[in-house]
C-alpha cells in the first residue's frame, strides 16, 4: 500500500513502538499498537489515480460527496462557479491539482474548526487557498478546516506547474475542499454524487 509522505513519520514511530512491545509488553500492547498503525496506513494511502483524457476536463481535487454547487466569486477568480467535496474519517485525504495549470496565488487564513456544513464554514475556518492560473482562466482550491482537522498541508509555491491529477497536499482527519471554477464550464457531477481526486471528471469547458 502505497502512503503519503505526510504519514510516514506517524506511521513509522507507532511501527517502532509496536516492534518494542513485542519484545518487552505483555500481547494486549501489541495487538493494540498493531491496530493503530493499520488504522495509520489505512488514513495515509495514498493510491495512483490516472485522470481522464481530454484537455477540456477538470478532476475532482479532493476524495468524498459533492455536497455544495453554486454560483460564487473570490478575488482571485472573480466570477466563479464553486463546487464543494466533504471529506470524511474514511476518505483518502491526498489532494490533487484539477487541471494543468500554474499556481499564482497562494494564501492561508487561521480561523476556526465548525463543521463544514455549518454555514458560512467556508468562509470562518482555517483554510489555505491554491490559485492556478490555466488556459481556461483562473481555478481556485480551497482547503478547509472542520471540526475533526488537525492539520491542512500545502506542499506548491509561486510559480510551479502542476499536471492534471497531481497531488499537491493535504487534509488530516478529514475536512472539505472547495473548487472555484471558470465561468462557462459544464458540471459534470450534481449534489450527493462521490467522487475520487485525480480520476473523476467535475466538468468541462463547453467547445
Amino acid at each position: 500500500m502505497k502512503l503519503a509522505k505526510d504519514g510516514l513519520p506517524t506511521v513509522s514511530a507507532l511501527f517502532v513502538l509496536f516492534a518494542l512491545a513485542a519484545v518487552f509488553l505483555p500481547w494486549r500492547w501489541p495487538a493494540a499498537l498493531a491496530a493503530l498503525c493499520g488504522l495509520a496506513m489505512w488514513f495515509y494511502r495514498d493510491p495512483d489515480r490516472v485522470p481522464p483524457e481530454g484537455e477540456n476536463i477538470f478532476v475532482a481535487p479532493a476524495d468524498g460527496k459533492v455536497v455544495e454547487i453554486g454560483p460564487a466569486a473570490h478575488p482571485f477568480t472573480g466570477a466563479a462557479t464553486k463546487v464543494g467535496i466533504f471529506m470524511n474519517a474514511f476518505s483518502v485525504h491526498v489532494n490533487r491539482a484539477p487541471c494543468q495549470g500554474t499556481v499564482d496565488y497562494l494564501e492561508y487564513v487561521p480561523g476556526r474548526k465548525l463543521a463544514v456544513f455549518a454555514p458560512k464554514a467556508s468562509e470562518v475556518n482555517e483554510r489555505h487557498c491554491v490559485g492556478l492560473l490555466t488556459k481556461h482562466g483562473p481555478v481556485l482550491l480551497v482547503q478547509i478546516a472542520g471540526l475533526m482537522a488537525r492539520r491542512i498541508v500545502c506542499r506548491v509555491r509561486r510559480g510551479d506547474v502542476l499536471a492534471t491529477g497531481e497531488r499537491y497536499g493535504m487534509i488530516k482527519l478529514g475536512s472539505k475542499v472547495d473548487i472555484y471554477l471558470p465561468e462557462g464550464v459544464k458540471l459534470q457531477v450534481k449534489l450527493g454524487d462521490k467522487v475520487y481526486a485525480g480520476k473523476s471528471p467535475i466538468g468541462a469547458m463547453r467547445e
